[in-house]
């Protein structure tokens, strides 16, 4: 029956991916004052942005209850040996422990369940969602697939280039960038994860110079095993970057994905990033 593989919404996994690879996917929660959705549930990344532009309410985020992660164990342990959870960096949110209180609620569990904390976000969450269950299908067993994810956790990172910082600070995730807050606001922040949080990489004049430095970034890597591209609002500078991209990996490997609500919250609309499962 093999090992199945659970993430969370911000791993940014499209509904197509989450499909191919088998993936479950628990949504976070988005709020527009006493709206409340669940992530690309019941809101899509179009209305999203849409309502972020024309709204003045600022939206935030709530994490997985225990029951939703509860719900999705009582499904998948019925067809599995195990299941894998792998979340959002615990130093972001509380899905984690959300994840970890679910499985100890589970009454005689006929699999077992593991959780890791991936440390990261958005796509590099997702991409290592699909090398989990990549490595699953080929047959390796939770302990082992536990292990294997937490040491390429290590190996996988994303560098995301901002238009504004305005959406983190706000939404209290800024992190170890809290110093380019000052920047002048010609200035274009690109900032990557380090220990779990958000933290700063450089600051450049434009978004045409960030994207030199995401594709820097991954062409830093001598061996690339996985790779996303994703934005928000901005597909055309994605799709530039992608064939860009595509001289240091096939470009039919590089998943393309959107930013979603929630991580838009604190994202904003016009972030482009990278993600990169590799060694460098």
């Amino acid at each position: 029956m093999g090992v199945k593989i659970v993430t969370d919404s911000t791993s940014d996994l499209t509904p197509a991916l989450a499909k191919e690879f088998g993936i479950s996917v628990v949504p976070l929660t988005v709020s527009f004052g006493r709206e409340s959705f669940l992530d690309r549930v019941e809101i899509s990344t179009d209305e999203f942005y849409r309502r972020l532009a024309a709204e003045e309410i600022f939206p935030h985020t709530t994490q997985p209850s225990p029951n939703a992660f509860l719900n999705v164990y009582k499904k998948l342990c019925g067809d599995a040996d195990g299941v894998l959870v792998i979340t959002i960096s615990k130093k972001l949110s509380g899905t984690f422990d959300s994840a970890v209180s679910a499985a100890q609620l589970l009454e005689k569990p006929s699999c077992r369940i593991e959780v890791v904390n991936s440390e990261v976000t958005a796509a590099a969450l997702g991409l290592l969602a699909i090398w989990a269950a990549k490595k699953a299908a080929a047959g390796l067993g939770l302990d082992e697939l536990k292990k294997a994810v937490t040491e390429q956790a290590a190996c996988t990172k994303p560098v995301m280039a901002f238009d504004t910082l305005k959406y983190l600070a706000r939404g209290g995730r800024i992190g170890k960038a809290q110093g380019l807050l000052g920047s002048l606001l010609s200035v274009k922040p690109v900032l990557t994860m380090s220990d779990g949080q958000v933290a700063p990489l450089t600051r450049v004049r434009s978004m045409n110079a960030a994207i030199d430095v995401l594709y820097n970034f991954a062409a830093g890597h001598r061996q690339i095993d996985e790779m996303a591209v994703e934005y928000a609002t901005t597909p055309e500078m994605a799709d530039a970057l992608i064939d860009r991209l595509s001289d240091l990996h096939p470009r039919e490997r590089i998943y393309r994905t959107t930013v979603s609500p929630v991580l838009g919250a604190y994202m904003g609309p016009s972030v482009l990033s990278v993600s990169v499962m590799g060694k460098t």
